[in-house]
């Protein structure tokens, strides 16, 4: 099944949606991460928000490449 240009351009823009939160809140969660060193909740925080990040990093690539297959293809 083909898809129309217009729905792979409204899947980009999902998942650059979905990126925008996860890109907000990374950053926060590592801030806290980093300033509780001391507890023993760091390295579960650290990882949350390593996940957090690369998982903007990642959402945020296959929304510009989605939106990019659709003016370009």
């Amino acid at each position: 099944m083909k898809h129309t240009n217009r729905e792979v351009l409204t899947k980009g823009l999902k998942y650059l949606a979905a990126a925008l939160p996860l890109a907000l809140i990374g950053p926060s969660i590592l801030f806290s991460a980093f300033n509780n060193q001391e507890s023993p909740w760091y390295i579960p925080v650290l990882i949350v928000g390593i996940a957090a990040f690369a998982g903007s990093i990642f959402l945020m690539f296959k929304g510009i490449m989605t939106i990019v297959k659709a003016l370009f293809d």
